[in-house]
């Protein structure tokens, strides 16, 4: 099992990064996984489920994989519960253990793929009080600002060109641009 979830993380860790055009047609996406999540999970399952990420900003140039953030009453429930639903339906499930000792999972998601084997969603289970939620103020901030959603598409263009198959170099090298955006967000929403 464990060498089945290594190989897993490796291939997803070494797939093509591929900037596309906005396509109009993501949102719908984002609807129909939705709406294919609550009827295949039980609705204490599930509770709030976001579009996030690039996909989620209209006009911005993106990875052609939905972000979705789905909140979960924990994420143990994630690996008991959500987990043997949707993997034998296809879902990929991930997770990570938690940091400094503490048990448990630190982070619990899945990816679905397409008949060709191409990621057409990521699905980042959170539990509703996580304070990954604030990553949707970069997806506000962006699209009330068309001009950081610009200098984004562009950065995101570069490093994507420069590590074409390293999705770690790809999301370290966006970190400075995330942070900055993510500050100007917080003091712009928090009034």
């Amino acid at each position: 099992m464990k060498a089945k979830a290594a190989a897993q993380v490796q291939r997803a860790l070494q797939e093509r990064i591929d900037i596309v055009p906005y396509d109009p047609a993501w949102p719908a996406r984002f609807d129909a996984e939705a709406a294919e999540l609550r009827r295949l999970l039980p609705p204490e399952l599930i509770g709030r489920i976001e579009h996030f990420g690039s996909t989620a900003v209209p006009g911005l140039a993106a990875k052609p994989i939905i972000d979705m953030m789905v909140a979960v009453p924990s994420l143990a429930v994630v690996a008991q519960r959500i987990a043997p639903i949707l993997t034998p339906l296809g879902y990929e499930f991930f997770w990570r253990d938690a940091e400094r000792g503490l048990p448990g999972i630190a982070y619990a998601w899945f990816i679905k793929r397409d008949a060709e084997g191409h990621r057409t969603h990521h699905i980042h289970c959170l539990e509703a009080r996580s304070s990954e939620w604030e990553r949707l103020l970069f997806r506000d901030y962006l699209r009330a600002h068309p001009e950081a959603a610009r200098e984004y598409d562009a950065l995101k263009r570069r490093i994507a060109e420069k590590h074409p198959d390293d999705r770690v170099a790809y999301s370290k090298a966006k970190t400075g641009f995330i942070r900055r955006v993510m500050k100007a967000a917080q003091r712009e929403f928090a009034r």
